[in-house]
């Protein structure tokens, strides 16, 4: 049995070029990059899935059609169906239950091709009729609690609202005593600061900061001057995947331990 949260669209951003994945990118848009049997799109959906959240608005731009195409036609790459050759007409199809357990609700835009990303949820708010509305990045994921996300955002009363988390280091870390002699190396440590890890709640006046040419990012100092910016702190798992090297890690984390796959199946 599927349950229905208040109606709150998600805004998924799968419209960017993912340079820095080239290996995986060229070819398919990042959204699309494979964790496992499925994209990280995918796994991004399922953790809203998971709390009642399936109505989704995917901000398209670089090779968007091959993500509508996947979402259109796997109904018939992952089940048996049966086709008049002579009319192309498909005389029966037994959907596959894994198919059945997403139950998605989701719109396809097209947003531009170079558009940044804030102008990229302006350009939606014609599908945005909720005084609420999500919007995350399509290459990050996490064992966030959406409930408490939304709940914390409604407490505080406020515009926008945007999930901290502590990166992990990319480098050692140094600790050095008086004399310059290290005392303790910390291999890649988790950081103590905190960096917007996506799962953003905003009330239907955040459209009022932005403006063609905005990266959502750039409406957080007028926000944050007005009190209207709060940060949801997120303490468990968080992985973004910008490179090939974290594509890496992700799909070896979704073999030994997916530490984001909060949903049962």
């Amino acid at each position: 049995m599927f349950i229905q949260k208040e109606k709150i669209p998600i805004i998924i951003l799968c419209g960017g070029m993912g340079t820095r994945l080239k290996e995986e990118t060229e070819f398919k848009p990042k959204p699309m990059v494979f964790i496992g049997e499925k994209p990280i799109l995918w796994h991004i959906m399922k953790i809203y899935a998971h709390y009642g959240y399936r109505d989704f608005i995917l901000a398209l731009g670089y090779k968007g059609d091959y993500i509508k195409d996947y979402f259109i036609k796997q109904k018939y790459y992952a089940s048996d169906f049966t086709l008049n050759t002579g009319q192309g007409d498909f005389l029966g199809i037994n959907v596959n239950d894994e198919l059945k357990k997403d139950n998605f609700n989701i719109t396809f835009s097209d947003t531009g091709l170079e558009t940044p990303h804030g102008e990229r949820v302006l350009k939606l708010k014609k599908y945005i009729n909720n005084d609420l509305f999500m919007v995350t990045y399509g290459d990050g994921v996490a064992d966030i609690n959406i409930d408490k996300l939304v709940e914390f955002h409604k407490n505080k009363g406020v515009i926008a609202t945007i999930t901290g988390v502590n990166p992990v280091s990319r480098w050692g870390l140094l600790n050095l005593d008086k004399n310059d002699l290290i005392i303790n190396y910390a291999q890649k440590p988790t950081l103590h600061g905190y960096v917007n890890g996506g799962f953003m709640v905003f009330n239907r006046k955040f459209f009022d900061f932005l403006k063609p040419g905005n990266m959502i990012e750039d409406t957080f100092p007028e926000l944050a001057s007005q009190n209207q910016l709060a940060v949801y702190k997120h303490q468990g798992f968080w992985y973004g995947m910008d490179t090939y090297r974290e594509y890496l890690i992700l799909n070896k984390l979704w073999r030994e331990n997916p530490k984001w796959k909060i949903w049962k199946n």
